[in-house]
């Protein structure tokens, strides 16, 4: 039943997405999150790069942190490493998004809970690009 849940809450993710702020972003071309926000931007998504050590990324000006972005976004795609999400949960109850997408291998339940708790709706430890290559063909 969870199983059949997520891969729903992932479509509606997907589909009700048009902007995705993306925490840990590098502007780094063999690094993991470029390729994946790059795949994503090719499907039409806008992506708005946070990360405070580069100035912009893939043709979008980066932020230093999800609470400094000032245009609307959807969903936020993390790819930092699980230690760091119980602190940028408390960033992220801060901003509009209404959902929060953690990359695999990017899991924390004190996080999740949290986040959920304040309303957000969370994909956990799953692959964006895998996930909408297999549910929005």
């Amino acid at each position: 039943m969870k199983h059949e849940n997520e891969q729903q809450l992932m479509h509606e993710m997907l589909e009700k997405t048009k902007t995705i702020a993306v925490i840990g972003l590098s502007d780094k071309s063999y690094r993991t999150s470029y390729q994946i926000a790059k795949a994503m931007q090719n499907e039409g998504y806008r992506i708005i790069p946070v990360n405070p050590n580069v100035e912009e990324v893939l043709g979008e000006k980066a932020y230093e942190k999800i609470e400094d972005v000032q245009e609307p976004f959807e969903l936020i795609n993390i790819f930092r490493r699980s230690v760091y999400l119980k602190e940028l949960a408390k960033e992220i109850v801060n901003t509009d998004a209404n959902y929060v997408w953690m990359q695999q291998g990017v899991k924390d339940n004190d996080a999740y809970d949290y986040l959920t708790k304040h309303n957000k709706q969370i994909i956990m430890d799953q692959c964006i690009k895998v996930a909408h290559a297999v549910i929005m063909k």
